[in-house]
């Protein structure tokens, strides 16, 4: 596998973990305002990172090649407002949209199919990702200060593990 693709793969497996880091950085912030619905959200959303980070690192491990972890960064911890939590979250989601469509691009440069079939999958993932948070942002402003029903139908979120196909 080339040198470096395996940077480039083990620099967003970093990155998922990272985004997890972000998302509970996000949860914390959200219950400390008691709004305990949108941060089971986020809370979701962390472990939705974490199993991207998985998939990441066992890629890595059935290509063989070497799995490198990295320092994770601080993430901010306070924001303005709940809407201004989930616009951070979009503009976050776009970044790994491009570093997702970076791998891709870099994968058909390389002829790497095994490594562009793999990323596929991130490929859609983040665009319900993307679409997800647009989501709430367009709920939060619809009911403005009223945020309680909101912050209820939130706390419904639940995590569903990706199905792993071989």
């Amino acid at each position: 596998m080339d040198k470096e693709l395996v940077k480039s793969l083990n620099s967003q497996m970093n990155f998922e973990l990272y985004s997890s880091y972000i998302y509970l950085s996000m949860a914390s912030y959200l219950k400390s305002l008691d709004l305990n619905g949108f941060a089971n959200w986020m809370d979701i959303q962390v472990q939705e990172e974490i199993s991207h980070t998985m998939k990441f690192y066992n890629f890595l491990h059935d290509r063989d090649v070497e799995v490198e972890f990295e320092a994770i960064a601080k993430p901010q911890n306070k924001w303005d407002s709940p809407l201004a939590v989930f616009e951070h979250a979009l503009k976050h989601e776009k970044i790994v949209t491009k570093r997702i469509n970076d791998l891709v691009d870099q994968s058909t440069r390389l002829s790497d199919h095994a490594t562009l079939n793999f990323l596929q999958w991130f490929v859609g993932e983040q665009v319900e990702e993307e679409a997800n948070v647009m989501s709430v942002i367009q709920q939060i402003k619809l009911v403005g200060d009223s945020l309680f029903l909101l912050d209820r139908e939130l706390g419904q979120r639940v995590f569903t593990p990706p199905v792993e196909k071989k």
